[in-house]
């Protein structure tokens, strides 16, 4: 018979993970590890404690409750512009099936000047948005 028969099961690694430590904390140690172990989001307990003890960068995520409330709220104004976008492209349509070209452009001149207005509340938007983000988000990382 020959000897290159396979055994199955999973290859074994090059270089295995076989050295195991042991540490116990008391009750405020393990709450002060527990805080950094959840701030630093990592995979798992082991993967946290090789990249604390190896000095490897880990990021750690500040969730600001105010930032979050901010963003989504700045989602929400997009949304309602591309809904803007639509309803302007269909009423368009609908203003010159519908009406004379006299009547129909007076009604779309009142329609640009709303949308340059809104135009502008949206450069304020992202100016605000920009401002934000060099005073508040800086200072979280």
């Amino acid at each position: 018979m020959s000897k290159n028969s396979s055994h199955g099961g999973r290859r074994p690694k090059v270089d295995p993970s076989v050295n195991r430590y042991v540490v116990r904390f008391n009750a405020e140690e393990n709450a002060r590890f527990l805080a950094m172990f959840e701030q630093s989001e990592a995979d798992n307990k082991a993967a946290f404690i090789k990249h604390f003890l190896f000095q490897k960068p880990f990021k750690v995520f500040y969730v600001d409750e105010n930032t979050r409330i901010f963003i989504d709220r700045l989602s929400g104004f997009n949304a309602l512009y591309r809904t803007i976008g639509v309803s302007y492209d269909n009423l368009v349509a609908t203003l010159n099936q519908n009406f004379t070209e006299k009547k129909a452009s007076a009604a779309l001149e009142e329609i640009r000047k709303l949308m340059i207005r809104l135009i502008s509340v949206s450069q304020d938007i992202a100016a605000l948005a920009q401002k934000f983000d060099e005073e508040w988000l800086q200072k979280s990382r």
